[in-house]
């Protein structure tokens, strides 16, 4: 009886336990179905918080770039509206290159006018040459008149941007001076950038512990190359840059320019969003400048899709005269008038079209007059006549502006094969050769990813897209030099498989 007894409170106590687990077992189950039942919730919330993000930006885009687009979302996310962009005016700043390797010596001899306007896209490179000369007697000549002297005897830049204007007549506000280990550091951030450098370089010069070396040819430029780069003028043997190219400071200048452009190009993309803080702070701690951080973080957004098709870059124009007219001091001449043309050209070019707009408007209107006068004494004031010569006049106009346009097989062409493969290089000079093009150069050089297309002359962009279409690739840069040998110069990159 006792064993039963014991058997059936042991079934007893098993029974229970069992009943627990099947118990303990449904909330467990009815937990996780609540807490399942939560993270749906939050999931849902979390899709629902997105989505309406998502329309917000996407709608803001289209009000401010009138497409979905970077540049909008870029805009919307820093606060922007539809109106900032078009309060924005034209961002003008003067860029002064120092060199620190000497002691006591703070010589600017890189000197650039840049700006850029978010509402046109339009950018300018202005070079203005290092021996401008600022004084009012060029017979009495010293070299502390110079420009390039300025900030080294006054340590003012405030100084120096004030003789700018006065060459320029800009109103220029604000200025950048960017010393050697900025530059290296910039450089270094966003590089290496590929670049076609000009020609062989090797110079030394143990006072300012300057040491270059570079060979002609498409390279991956780092900081250490850039400042190489940007400060040479001459080898060790007294050569200096081709005649075609620009000999000394004007083929230094040159260079500037085409680097900074090469540098914009390959910054200025949406890969590079998430460097321009790092940028901005390079810049913040290395610049000396009265710009402010926060007023240039505004035209941000815009720059991300600017492209180099619309930078335009030139050089002050003027006269180097014989040094025994200047008191043996070699100096730049600025002319004034050609000065003012080139900037009227570059920075109020809307300035000039309405000049050009009023001069065509004067013109049709003294024609018109002509013509009714005219058809008047003969066709008893018949308006309709009048309307037939302007329609003529119209058609003739078209008509020269066709007639002007550069024929194809007037355009000089120069290959550089970066693909690597000599095939590719035969097949590219084949197929422009093929739509009429005057393939006058090839060569070789390091090879490149990129397929790189440089409009050398004022060549007209729907030829310059043609190339492009023809070869299936390419990026497009305007580097222009009227002593330039060959119209376009195409870095054929290891992209290009047509």
């Amino acid at each position: 009886m006792k064993k039963n007894k014991v058997n059936t409170d042991e079934k007893n106590i098993e029974n229970k336990n069992i009943e627990n687990k099947k118990i303990e077992n449904k909330k467990t189950k009815n937990g996780k179905r609540k807490k399942g039942k939560v993270w749906k919730k939050i999931l849902i919330v979390i899709l629902l918080i997105l989505t309406i993000l998502a329309v917000y930006f996407i709608y803001n885009s289209i009000k401010i770039d009138g497409k979905v687009s970077l540049t909008g979302m870029l805009a919307t996310a820093v606060g922007h509206d539809e109106n900032t962009k078009k309060n924005l005016g034209e961002f003008q700043v003067l860029l002064l290159g120092v060199s620190t390797d000497q002691a006591g010596v703070t010589l600017t001899d890189t000197i650039i006018v840049a700006s850029y306007n978010p509402n046109t896209q339009r950018a300018v490179l202005l070079s203005i040459p290092r021996d401008s000369y600022t004084g009012k007697n060029p017979k009495k000549a010293t070299a502390s008149q110079k420009i390039n002297a300025i900030y080294n005897l006054t340590k003012d830049p405030q100084e120096t941007l004030d003789a700018v204007n006065e060459l320029t007549g800009l109103e220029l506000k604000y200025y950048a001076i960017v010393e050697t280990e900025a530059l290296i550091e910039l450089v270094d951030a966003v590089g290496p950038i590929n670049y076609y450098v000009p020609m062989d370089m090797e110079y030394d010069d143990e006072t300012q512990d300057l040491h270059i070396d570079l060979k002609e040819g498409m390279q991956e430029i780092d900081g250490e190359k850039a400042e190489q780069l940007l400060r040479f003028r001459k080898n060790n043997d007294g050569t200096s840059y081709p005649p075609e190219y620009g000999d000394n400071d004007i083929g230094r200048m040159r260079t500037q320019r085409e680097f900074i452009s090469a540098v914009i190009s390959q910054t200025v993309t949406a890969g590079n969003i998430t460097k321009l803080g790092e940028i901005l702070d390079i810049a913040n701690r290395n610049l000396i400048t009265n710009l402010d951080f926060n007023a240039v973080k505004d035209y941000l957004p815009y720059a991300v899709e600017f492209s180099t098709e619309n930078l335009q870059t030139a050089v002050l124009p003027g006269t180097t005269p014989d040094i025994s007219s200047t008191n043996n001091v070699s100096i730049y001449l600025v002319d004034s008038e050609e000065t003012e043309k080139l900037i009227n050209e570059l920075f109020y070019p809307d300035n000039a079209e309405d000049t050009m707009q009023n001069a065509e408007n004067s013109n049709t209107t003294s024609n018109s007059q002509t013509n009714t006068s005219t058809n008047t004494s003969t066709n008893t004031g018949k308006v309709e006549n009048t309307g037939a010569n302007t329609n003529t006049n119209n058609l003739q106009k078209n008509q020269t502006s066709e007639n002007t346009k550069t024929n194809t097989s007037d355009i000089k062409i120069e290959i550089l094969n970066a693909s690597g493969s000599n095939e590719k290089l035969q097949k590219a000079t084949k197929i422009l050769k093929d739509a009429g093009y005057n393939v006058t150069k090839t060569g070789e050089t390091s090879t490149v990813a990129t397929t790189i297309i440089t409009n050398k002359k004022d060549i007209e962009s729907d030829h310059i897209q043609n190339i492009k279409e023809l070869l299936g690739v390419g990026n497009i840069s305007n580097n222009r030099s009227k002593t330039s040998r060959i119209d376009i110069q195409i870095v054929l990159g290891r992209d290009f498989n047509n």
